[in-house]
């Protein structure tokens, strides 16, 4: 009878690829279906990230036409400079049986400098207004700049405190322990991909393997960073098992 219980609660829990991107035509197009069938078929569901106006428009479309998909809507640092009218569009037009769960992936980003600093804390600020009228957690993706650059994470802190009651993740998490504690301290999640997989740096591993269970989301950013042992080859959302099991494996020892 125990037994028959415990196979009864987990029949219906399935594994989450919090982050990915198999919506968006621009990465998938002929691969997409068969990627979401693989997926759903190893009981795994998915979040799928907008990153500017289209692909967030295509997130929503997708998730709404799929089972145990949901969408996050937002523009990326990168691309702030193009606007983000679309996203606040989207929310004012979400129905109660709407797709859309969060709002990302968002943040800043000084590494590359597609969108001016300025225009990229515009961008954030706007998006983060959108997350707390509406309720929705958020998708941060916050990378620092070349050295000399402003600090990437000295601009974050301010704005997101700026913001009470902000609830989220910071998406593909590898920075310092000190980032992540101040991460923890806003009682922010952190998400892990396949970086956790393939990385030689010893301090990122003990950081990692170091993230509580109850702070920790899996994600795979699909089609980006796919995990070992499939280096080199497209990633997909069906991956994120092979993050749970490596990070399974760090947290024994």
């Amino acid at each position: 009878m125990i037994e028959a219980d415990k196979k009864s609660a987990t029949e219906g829990l399935r594994l989450i690829d919090s982050h990915c991107h198999l919506h968006d035509t621009e990465f998938f197009t002929d691969n997409r279906e068969q990627f979401y069938k693989e997926t759903v078929e190893a009981n795994i569901g998915m979040i799928c990230v907008g990153t500017d106006q289209r692909s967030s428009r295509q997130a929503v479309e997708f998730a709404a036409n799929h089972e145990f998909t949901w969408a996050a809507i937002g523009v990326h640092p990168h691309d702030t400079k193009d606007g983000w009218g679309d996203v606040k569009t989207l929310l004012e037009n979400k129905t109660e049986n709407s797709p859309i769960v969060a709002i990302g992936e968002i943040g800043l980003d000084y590494y590359y400098n597609n969108s001016p600093r300025e225009t990229q804390i515009e961008g954030l600020e706007a998006q983060l207004q959108m997350a707390i009228d509406y309720n929705l957690p958020v998708s941060f993706h916050v990378r620092d700049g070349a050295k000399g650059q402003p600090s990437v994470w000295g601009d974050f802190w301010p704005i997101f405190d700026n913001f009470p009651g902000l609830r989220g993740v910071l998406h593909s998490f590898t920075d310092t322990r000190d980032n992540l504690e101040k991460g923890f301290s806003r009682n922010l999640y952190v998400g892990l991909n396949g970086i956790s997989t393939f990385t030689k740096d010893q301090l990122q591993k003990e950081l990692f393997a170091s993230i509580p269970l109850e702070r920790l989301l899996l994600e795979t950013d699909a089609p980006f960073l796919t995990p070992a042992p499939f280096r080199g080859n497209i990633n997909k959302p069906e991956y994120v098992r092979l993050v749970a099991g490596i990070l399974g494996e760090a947290a024994k020892y």
